[in-house]
């Protein structure tokens, strides 16, 4: 059964005008088909296209189903930017299909990007809930600036995982797995001296991911594939 993401099915049963286009135009559905849906906060839906013209697709909702959810805690990647974007769309695409709660890009001392199209990396997330066959869509934030976010009250558990020389524990000896858990990811020339510094001032634990040197993207990913192997549900393994 084909899978649409409809965040307002709640209030609106119409299809919205991408997913619309895609059904009609790409898989040249027609009334009475049977559809799946989720509002990416939780929710499955069976439903039935019930009208539809060439701009519009109209359901009907003949069931509802909640996902449990498939890990304990929150799970939230922040990271820096890599200069090709094409690195950090495979990673949105990869995290999300692993299982993630957040991603947030951060603007450090030493970033090589400092601007993010958020509405291409948010099709991606959704292709990729939609792929993995998960109710929840991973919350995309704006682009932050590395100091204002590590001072915020961030709830849980928090690590920086950087290259600097000093005392770090790996990443997976740490996590505890009934609290939500937030990793940092410095850009492709690492975090400065000065971050690492003043985010374990904010209560940051400096952590390692491993004995090698791992690109930006692929950090992120064993980050968030670590975190979520500790998260996990012991019945979902």
């Amino acid at each position: 059964m084909h899978l649409f993401y409809t965040p307002d099915i709640a209030l609106s049963h119409e299809l919205p005008a991408d997913e619309a286009a895609h059904a009609l135009r790409v898989l040249r559905l027609q009334p009475g088909d049977e559809v799946g849906l989720t509002d990416g906060q939780g929710c499955f839906y069976r439903a039935r296209i019930s009208e539809c013209n060439r701009k519009r697709c109209l359901v009907e909702v003949e069931s509802k189903e909640v996902q449990a959810p498939l890990w304990e805690g929150r799970i939230h990647l922040a990271l820096a930017p890599t200069k090709n974007m094409d690195r950090m769309e495979w990673l949105a695409e990869k995290a999300t299909e692993i299982g993630f709660d957040e991603l947030t890009f951060l603007n450090c001392q030493w970033s090589e990007r400092r601007i993010v199209k958020g509405e291409r990396i948010e099709k991606i997330l959704v292709s990729a809930m939609k792929q993995s066959l998960k109710a929840r869509l991973p919350k995309l934030n704006e682009m932050t600036d590395f100091t204002s976010f590590v001072k915020q009250p961030l709830s849980g558990q928090k690590f920086i995982a950087h290259c600097h020389d000093g005392e770090k524990q790996p990443l997976r000896q740490v996590l505890h797995p009934d609290e939500d858990a937030l990793v940092l990811i410095g850009p492709e020339g690492d975090f400065s001296p000065d971050e690492v510094a003043e985010a374990i001032r904010q209560g940051f634990t400096p952590v390692t991911l491993g004995n090698t040197r791992l690109r930006t993207e692929t950090a992120a990913l064993v980050a968030v594939h670590l975190m979520n192997l500790a998260h996990t549900n012991p019945t979902e393994v």
